[in-house]
């Protein structure tokens, strides 16, 4: 038996980093920097009080992979007995840009809540642009939105 040559050894590691590097995470089901979903905004809020308004630690629950912040307990209690009713559309990554085939990260201040759906947008200029043609829009994302969960998100 002949011992490895120093060449075929590199050769070997060089070959396995590449296939260690090749390997991608999957995304979140829910964008949430830090864990915390919508940056730690309320969801319920946007619908009750027409306007993103800060959650607060005390009411908080775990859903999809992610803890999410309410403004109150009573909040809190009706995201809990519907939660897709209250979520961001496409796990609050930017409707426009999931349409677009990538899943960017949002800022709460850049929403629509759009025949009873929250949507998230990257920022208020991409929403601007993201209303020119919501239906089409939609439509992209919702045809590439679950393939796009296994693959990495860009930077937050």
């Amino acid at each position: 038996m002949t011992m490895p040559t120093l060449r075929s050894i590199v050769a070997t590691l060089v070959m396995a980093s590449g296939m260690v590097v090749g390997i991608s995470q999957a995304a979140p089901a829910v964008f949430s920097p830090d864990g915390v979903a919508i940056r730690g905004y309320d969801p319920v809020a946007y619908f009750t009080e027409s306007k993103p308004v800060k959650g607060a630690d005390e009411f908080t629950t775990e859903w999809n992979g992610a803890r999410w912040k309410f403004a109150s307990a009573a909040n809190r209690d009706l995201f809990l007995a519907t939660p897709e009713k209250y979520a961001p559309q496409y796990g609050g990554y930017c409707a426009y840009g999931t349409a677009k085939g990538h899943l960017a990260p949002t800022q709460p201040a850049a929403w629509a809540v759009i025949d009873g759906k929250l949507y998230l947008n990257y920022n208020e200029q991409v929403r601007t642009r993201w209303k020119k043609d919501v239906i089409g829009y939609n439509a992209e994302a919702d045809a590439v939105f679950p393939k796009l969960l296994s693959g990495p998100v860009e930077g937050e």
